[in-house]
């Protein structure tokens, strides 16, 4: 026997492509079991782990002996049964080898390098005691180049397999399942390339005869391994879908809780988003989406009726008065405690169909859709504010607030983005006159903005530069036709724009704040101006007006009588006169008032007296001297009867009540004439004398008269009014 010469061996192709197939299906089913080992459930992932060893060993051992059975040779084959088990021990270590490697978090080189070798010679034991389950002699000739292949083939592919477990993890869902077909396929293909290199490298001489012939037929052996091989992969295939089945139905389930949990946490955001914390109100953004909503539901419908829509909209702007010193004088708690009450009667007195919001801090706004005409929106105010005078209840002493309410008509009173706008410039307008009060927007109102704003800034300091001075204007007694007192009227003088009106800057200084300051300023200007003309020889009684916002003021008699005292002055020359309208506003702050300057003896007067809505009870209350008439009335009395009734009525009235009267405007001899037939007191206006200043009205009293005066005696009445 030739010891150089070896037994011819063949393949089956078509058997040698199922091997390799068996091949790419072992690793398709190990990457997926490689992602669920992963799974943070441990007791899963520890079955996932045995379960998917035994596969994946499996497998790769079939594999192998599929592989053998595409092997043939002139002589008869079999395996012994202990190194067959054996072989397929391997398979099975070092598939959970595998497995533990690729559910490790992190991999690094030394990882992968280590894992590499330690998966290669498994993969190689197992290969090479499965060629030793053949039993034959002599032995088995080797090609050391060839098992050096094989080996380093095993080696790589572990590699391979295990950085393309960890590329799996990074890749991107969509593309997941695809990569790992490919990588599948890569790694079964290096699988059996490791088979039949190692297969290469084996050589059997001539005259061999297989010892185990007898034992496992590689016939028989080779379809029970394929059978049991194959059928447990689709087993683990089977339950690995079960298992995605599972959790994809579990995520649904999930995801439907997440759905609902949404659905609530969205609900809630939208209604903070759309919601005042602190009244549960709408807010300002809701407001205006319901306001832009409203106006577009009155086009349409104007639209289709040819104008005879749904009606008008009207906004309503309410901001409180007083509010500031609630929260500090008695602290943001009670001032939260009033806004969500003042809230409340705000819901409470609207209709139904209205929508209040709040927009500031004491801010409020009021949308009232289908609005028949302007008395609908002024009743609705006149209930607002009704329900905002009554006390607040803050666990303590009760507060007492009101409201300013602007209103706007859409679409008689402007554009529609400017509703808002218009509304809180006649809610301003409600404030200048003194609050707890409504106004109707106007387009005058918001004329010359930019300009009140600069007026604005400039008036805050022209107290302090100097810039303003009193001027006055005589009362001459109609009997006698001497001057019996002055009103003081403040003037401006802009260094740059000259003399500013006092309807221009008066109403700038309420709706900024500046007002008192204003009439502080009036008063002690008034007392120091009425001591030195004592200093020169004349004691004149001198009128200055007081605002509503001073008459709430609780130190306004406090105020006055020390300036009195400060500058020598007898309260009795000191003349305080207040409007009509603000003395019906607030009775009740009207009459503390009055009561407290009558007290320390300053004289006091109803001002523009006709233009209010007096009641004679409360006039009767009030310990006031003297009336005057406004000029409206005695612009007309040449050419109206009805102010010449109007006018007698008053004086009768006055003089009924023992008041004085007084009537200003008084610009023509017409007017002095039937005035003075009237029985009026006292007479003033520019037919006497402009308003002048002080050292002028001095030099007139001493015989030096103005230009713009008519002929009547200066001298002073010292006389009681």
């Amino acid at each position: 026997m030739n010891p150089t010469a070896f037994l011819s061996a063949s393949y089956n192709p078509w058997v040698v492509l199922a091997s390799v197939l068996i091949a790419m299906l072992a690793s398709q089913v190990t990457l997926d079991l490689a992602r669920r080992v992963r799974t943070p459930n441990r007791a899963a992932a520890r079955l996932w782990w045995l379960g998917g060893s035994l596969a994946m060993g499996t497998g790769i051992w079939s594999m192998h002996f599929v592989g053998m059975l595409a092997y043939s040779l002139p002589i008869a084959l079999g395996y012994a049964k202990p190194l067959t088990f054996a072989s397929w021990l391997a398979a099975v270590a070092v598939s959970s080898a595998a497995l533990a490697i690729a559910s490790r978090k992190t991999m690094g080189v030394r990882q992968l390098v280590g894992g590499a070798l330690l998966m290669g010679a498994g993969i190689c034991a197992m290969h090479y005691l499965g060629m030793a389950a053949m039993d034959v002699t002599p032995g088995i000739v080797w090609d050391r180049v060839w098992v050096a292949v094989s080996v380093l083939i095993a080696v790589v592919a572990s590699g391979a397999a295990l950085s393309i477990f960890v590329w799996l993890r990074s890749a991107p869902i969509r593309r997941a399942k695809l990569y790992q077909v490919l990588a599948a396929l890569v790694m079964g293909l290096a699988i059996s390339g490791m088979h039949y290199s190692g297969m290469a490298a084996a050589s059997f001489p001539e005259g061999t005869l297989c010892l185990s012939a007898d034992s496992l037929s590689d016939g028989k052996l080779g379809v029970l391994v394929a059978m049991v091989s194959l059928l447990l992969l689709a087993v683990m295939l089977w339950t690995s879908a079960l298992d995605v089945q599972s959790k994809t139905a579990r995520l649904a389930g999930s995801l439907r809780a997440a759905n609902a949990q949404l659905k609530v946490v969205n609900a809630e955001l939208q209604q903070r988003a759309f919601l005042d914390p602190l009244t549960n109100l709408p807010n300002r953004l809701l407001f205006e989406d319901r306001l832009r909503h409203a106006v577009a539901r009155n086009a349409r419908s104007d639209e289709r009726s040819g104008g005879r829509g749904l009606g008008k909209l009207a906004v309503l702007f309410v901001d409180l008065d007083g509010f500031k010193t609630v929260n500090d004088s008695l602290g943001h708690a009670a001032g939260d405690t009033v806004l969500k009450e003042a809230a409340a009667r705000l819901r409470s007195g609207a209709r139904d169909s209205d929508t209040v919001a709040r927009v500031g801090g004491d801010e409020f706004l009021l949308l009232m859709e289908e609005v028949g005409n302007l008395a609908d929106c002024i009743n609705l105010a006149r209930r607002l504010l009704q329900a905002l005078v009554r006390p607040f209840d803050t666990g303590g002493s009760p507060v007492m607030i009101s409201g300013s309410i602007g209103i706007v008509i859409y679409p008689d009173q402007g554009h529609h983005e400017k509703l808002i706008a218009s509304a809180d410039t006649a809610m301003y307008a409600a404030k200048r006159a003194g609050g707890n009060t409504y106004a109707v927007f106007e387009a005058r109102m918001e004329l010359g903005a930019p300009d009140q704003l600069n007026l604005q800034n400039d008036l805050r300091y022209a107290i302090e530069r100097g810039q303003m001075q009193l001027h006055y204007q005589p009362k001459v007694d109609g009997r006698r036709g001497q001057i019996s007192g002055v009103e003081a009227l403040l003037r401006w003088t802009h260094p740059v724009r000259g003399m500013v009106s006092p309807a221009e800057f008066i109403p700038i200084a309420e709706r900024f704040g500046l007002i008192n300051a204003l009439g502080h300023w009036v008063i002690e200007e008034a007392c120091r101006q009425m001591q030195a003309w004592a200093d020169e020889g004349v004691r004149m009684r001198v009128a200055i007006n007081i605002s509503v916002h001073q008459l709430r003021e609780d130190d306004l008699v406090e105020r006055i009588r020390l300036a009195l005292e400060r500058h020598l002055v007898d309260p009795s020359q000191l003349l305080c006169e207040i409007t009509e309208s603000v003395a019906m506003e607030d009775i009740k702050a009207t009459q503390r008032a009055f009561e407290g300057l009558a007290r320390i003896g300053v004289f006091l007067s109803i001002d523009d007296f006709g233009t209010g809505y007096s009641s004679l009870s409360y006039l009767r209350q009030l310990p006031a001297r003297q009336l005057k008439i406004d000029r409206s009335f005695v612009n007309d009395l040449e050419t109206s009867s009805d102010a010449r009734a109007v006018v007698d009525a008053v004086v009768r009235l006055a003089h009924a009540l023992g008041l004085k009267v007084v009537a200003e405007g008084v610009e023509t001899a017409g007017q002095r004439d039937v005035l003075l037939g009237l029985g009026c007191d006292e007479l003033q206006g520019f037919f006497f004398a402009r308003p002048m200043a002080a050292s002028t009205l001095l030099d007139w009293t001493h015989g030096r008269k103005p230009a713009d005066t008519v002929d009547f005696s200066p001298s002073v009445l010292h006389e009681d009014i």
